[in-house]
């Protein structure tokens, strides 16, 4: 069979902040296009994207949806991406299988930075990018400096592509920079061509000059013709555009407004004419595979797994190379059926071509990011990188007999949502799910809630203190002496308890001289010794101790392992509170992310934490920002994520590993200790 010809394709992710109208950008796309005959809102909870329920309870995105529709005899799929930075995965995952990706923003400058991280995202991807600043009814800036702003965060040059024309406030037309046609919008309807604007003339020269010389750093022969005042022509503008903007050399800029549909038509127009095709999107895909040799006749990556409520398992495929068929086995799995989504709805295909996003059915034991492969071949497509969590939530079932449940609906969970984590901690006995925010966290619960029927109760992880001691007591006596009927229970030890350096952990040695106490009650001491410190006077687990057995007696009769092992209980309980007992907490070194202009707030917030700052310097590959590296009490980090993002528009974040157990200031260990009451770990 004939290779079916892909030009006709265009895979476009819509990607920004959140609230910058990325699903009302979307419903627009698809009205214009004749995908659907009105559009919805997301006030009204009816838009296209947006469709799962925790997306409309919250009136925001939470996970990627996808739509397709035609335009020019081009099949369009567009995957709108989730805003919130709390569900930056979800957009990863997403954009390393897009031929081209259309940010989203609102013309407000101080919001600007905000797309930061995203821009980074796409340029270290080399993913192909356009701008739509939407919103422009709202606009209380001057478009240069729009520009100028945007041009900031961007390791790219920003390009306008076409010059706003407004009438006080409101957006009444656009000239396209490359012919310097004027045209008018009209609600409901295409842009109608206008005599050019005179009085717009001067800034429109300005920003078309500045969109041809950024062309011409990458044509030498553009540059001449401006170099000897020479008109380029259309053609080679447009040619231009398209090959700069496929290399990700350039960030062509368009204005609008979504919910009137004005800008829509010539951001369309645009991504026909310069955005790649999806063989270009393949060939630069392939060169990152280091050489290694292709022999798949097909080829398709996992962009997100879906667990539906009517189809089951889902998972959304790029397909890369060849062509999937209904049955197909990939990766030793045969798949259940092909299906073309728009938001949930779900229209079933015989067949998917090199350039299609799909999805695939009944995939079992696939994880989102995974290659599928007709052959085995062990060609791996690179993946986004897993984004580590930053805030946690205790859950413990509501009902007791869902507990078996629970690590089941979990795993599915973390297979629909990879950022998610979860674990039994060792200390402290709780069941803690990990995610990147107090708002995922809550999605992820309301769907355990939703599909699984699992209601769950939470509260803030405890923080696994530990005790230590700060003396050395010597010859600390314990007696275990039991009488009942029969034989009794006698045991007589003399312990010598020290402290050891900070994580020395425990130690137990005997020096029992003339077998004062026989060799096969010894390992009773020791265990009662260990039972002891499982549960210090302080009430948390004891570290850095050495314990050493000296003396005792025994009786030929009455002895045994488990009166040692009581006797040794005994000596800990009399010697231990002797022995300056003191609180320690977990140390983490965290190395938090910070655009430069917030550094001395995230300083001020390290501080005002206990933290103790190491130093700050330049990140090297992302101008502009820093990271700083400070010490903070894992105690100081239940919210830390929370304020950090208030500090810095969002945008800041940070990595943590454990590094030390350290001495908690003495007035703060008394009110620790004092909540703590008959027991059990504490939190702050």
């Amino acid at each position: 069979m004939t290779q079916k010809v892909t030009k006709g394709t265009r895979n476009v992710a819509i990607v920004g902040p959140y609230l910058s109208g990325k699903t009302t950008f979307l419903e627009s796309l698809l009205f214009v296009t004749g995908a659907i005959s009105r559009k919805g809102s997301v006030k009204d909870s009816n838009t296209v994207g947006d469709s799962a329920s925790e997306s409309r309870d919250r009136h925001m995105s939470v996970e990627v949806s996808t739509a397709s529709t035609e335009y020019n005899d081009v099949r369009f799929t567009f995957i709108d991406c989730p805003g919130s930075v709390e569900f930056s995965q979800e957009t990863y995952n997403a954009l390393i299988g897009v031929d081209a990706a259309i940010v989203v923003c609102e013309p407000i400058n101080d919001r600007v930075l905000t797309l930061a991280p995203l821009f980074k995202f796409l340029d270290d991807w080399e993913i192909p990018h356009l701008v739509f600043v939407n919103k422009m009814d709202r606009a209380n800036i001057h478009v240069l400096d729009t520009l100028h702003a945007l041009k900031a965060v961007s390791s790219r040059p920003l390009v306008a592509h076409q010059y706003p024309i407004m009438q006080g406030e409101q957006l009444v037309g656009f000239i396209d920079l490359v012919s310097e046609q004027a045209y008018r919008y009209h609600p409901g309807a295409p842009a109608d061509p206008i005599p050019f604007p005179e009085d717009l003339k001067e800034e429109e020269h300005l920003a078309r000059a500045e969109m041809l010389e950024a062309l011409a750093n990458f044509d030498d022969h553009l540059l001449e013709e401006l170099l000897e005042d020479i008109e380029p022509p259309q053609e080679e503008i447009l040619t231009d555009l398209k090959l700069e903007l496929g290399a990700d050399l350039v960030v062509p800029v368009f204005f609008g407004i979504a919910e009137q549909d004005y800008g829509v038509r010539p951001l369309l127009e645009a991504l026909l004419k310069e955005a790649p095709e999806p063989e270009a999107t393949v060939e630069r895909r392939i060169k990152k595979q280091n050489g290694k040799q292709n022999t798949d006749k097909t080829l398709a990556q996992v962009l997100k797994t879906f667990y539906t409520p009517q189809g089951g398992r889902l998972s959304l495929v790029r397909v890369w190379q060849g062509k999937l068929t209904d049955g197909m086995v990939l990766n030793g799995v045969r798949t259940g059926g092909i299906y073309r989504l728009m938001g949930q709805q779900q229209q079933s295909l015989n067949e998917a071509w090199a350039g299609d996003i799909v999805a695939l059915s009944r995939m079992e034991g696939i994880k989102t990011g995974d290659t599928l492969s007709s052959n085995g071949n062990k060609l791996e497509f690179p993946t986004a990188k897993q984004l580590e969590p930053v805030y946690a939530l205790a859950i413990t079932p509501e009902k007791r007999n869902d507990e078996v449940k629970l690590s089941g609906a979990i795993s599915k969970l973390m297979e629909e949502d990879p950022s998610l984590a979860w674990e039994q901690h060792g200390d402290t006995h709780e069941v803690i799910l990990w995610g990147q925010g107090e708002i995922h966290l809550q999605v992820a619960l309301d769907r355990l809630r939703r599909k699984y029927n699992l209601g769950m109760c939470t509260h803030l992880p405890q923080v696994a203190y530990k005790e230590t001691i700060k003396k050395a007591s010597a010859s600390i006596h314990g007696r275990y002496k039991h009488q009942s009927g029969g034989h009794g229970q006698f045991g007589d030890v003399f312990l010598d308890i020290q402290p050891l350096p900070r994580g020395g952990g425990f130690n137990f040695n005997e020096k029992i001289v003339g077998g004062v106490v026989p060799k096969q009650y010894i390992p009773g001491v020791e265990i009662g010794v260990r039972e002891f410190l499982a549960h210090g006077p302080l009430g948390f687990p004891v570290v850095d101790v050495a314990v050493t057995l000296t003396n005792g007696s025994y009786h030929n009769v009455d002895s045994s392992e488990q009166a040692f092992k009581q006797a040794a209980r005994v000596a800990m309980q009399t010697g231990m509170p002797q022995c300056q007992p003191a609180l320690l907490e977990p140390i983490l070194r965290v190395q938090v992310s910070t655009p430069a202009e917030f550094t001395s707030k995230v300083l001020q917030l390290v501080s005002g934490r206990r933290g103790q700052i190491l130093g700050y310097e330049g990140i090297h590959d992302w101008q502009g920002w820093d990271c700083v590296v400070a010490y903070l009490p894992q105690a100081e980090m239940q919210n830390f994520i929370v304020e950090l993002r208030s500090q810095t528009l969002g945008v800041g974040s940070f990595h943590w590993e454990y590094d030390h157990l350290q001495e908690v200031p003495e007035k703060l260990a008394e009110r620790i200790v004092g909540n703590n009451g008959n027991g059990g770990n504490g939190s702050k």
